[in-house]
């Protein structure tokens, strides 16, 4: 069943290293007061905390509690790990808070359905310069680089998204970019 709320669910998608984070942090701390508060929920992984990231890390047993009680509005699995969102972000958009989450693209059509009021952002990126964001991050083993590597080089363009962030250039570019398209999803309270 389809969830209507009146805030709006901006998923962010696009290969690792093509700056969702960041842009996400940006356009929050730019974002206007005169609009109702936007949310940008950190996401529960099943791995160890990292500087680089703003999440909150559980081992895979709390993980599935989590799961089991229902706490997740949506999850998925890729890189060996998995990924929550929890169930609070319905409240925010029944509120009409606008939501924007870093998610996998693996889960945007699931979302769609769950909820009617989403936006899908793919913010696009150059695969050089993508394969080099992910090296230069030092996060991963080297498994787990050659496959954030290759899905990169295999997905470079994500059709289904509602909008097309540019992040090749400068980062404030990028975000205000999403802010316009985004201020045009949102209503003033």
């Amino acid at each position: 069943m389809t969830k209507y709320f009146s805030g709006v669910l901006f998923l962010v998608v696009g290969n690792s290293g093509a700056g969702k984070d960041s842009i996400i942090s940006g356009v929050v701390n730019i974002y206007p007061s005169n609009l109702k508060k936007i949310y940008a929920p950190k996401r529960y992984i099943t791995r160890p905390p990292s500087e680089t990231e703003k999440n909150i890390s559980i081992s895979p047993l709390e993980f599935k509690k989590m799961e089991k009680d229902g706490e997740y509005a949506l999850k998925w699995h890729i890189y060996g790990l998995d990924y929550g969102i929890h169930i609070e972000i319905e409240d925010w958009l029944k509120n009409g808070h606008p939501v924007i989450i870093n998610v996998s693209r693996t889960i945007v059509n699931e979302a769609k359905e769950k909820y009617k009021n989403v936006k899908v952002v793919f913010i696009d990126v150059p695969f050089e310069i993508t394969y080099q964001r992910i090296k230069d991050r030092k996060r991963e083993s080297e498994e787990l680089l050659n496959e954030r590597i290759e899905r990169a080089k295999n997905n470079q363009k994500f059709p289904e998204a509602n909008f097309i962030v540019d992040n090749s250039g400068k980062l404030d570019d990028a975000i205000n970019h999403l802010l316009e398209y985004m201020l045009k999803d949102i209503k003033e309270f």
